[in-house]
């Protein structure tokens, strides 16, 4: 835990949040600035700053809290479908530096966008960039 850290006064409980699930490693709790009522978060107690410095092996509670809080939200909020967005890096948004997922209940036609899509520029560029990646997988 890092005093600096907005997430982890939230999880030790020094500043308030709407919680809707924990269990000894999780907390899960409202979003204050949701981008639609019911919109939740997933963080682990525990600081870390990107799921690449995620050392401790919670995958499988995070899918099963991802499941049944993300159940409950679209439950709750009468939602047709349900974004699990992680953002890594100011770069791809990630505005609080302690890993986070949100839950984000969806409905149609409810405005939000997706980020843009575009295809490889050329017949080579898709081959290029798995090879590039496949070299650089360190398990």
């Amino acid at each position: 835990m890092t005093d600096e850290c907005l997430f982890c006064r939230i999880a030790e409980g020094t500043l308030p949040c709407a919680k809707v699930y924990e269990t000894d490693r999780l907390l899960a709790f409202l979003d204050i600035n949701p981008a639609f009522p019911g919109h939740t978060l997933i963080i682990p107690k525990r600081h870390v700053e990107t799921l690449f410095t995620l050392d401790e092996p919670i995958g499988d509670e995070l899918l099963l809290t991802m499941r049944c809080v993300g159940a409950a939200v679209m439950e709750a909020t009468g939602a047709a479908g349900l974004n699990v967005i992680q953002n890594n890096g100011r770069a791809a948004w990630q505005q609080v530096d302690h890993v986070h997922w949100h839950l984000i209940p969806r409905f149609p036609d409810d405005g939000l966008a997706p980020w843009k899509q575009e295809a490889y520029g050329s017949p080579d560029a898709m081959r290029i960039m798995a090879e590039a990646i496949r070299n650089n997988i360190r398990a």
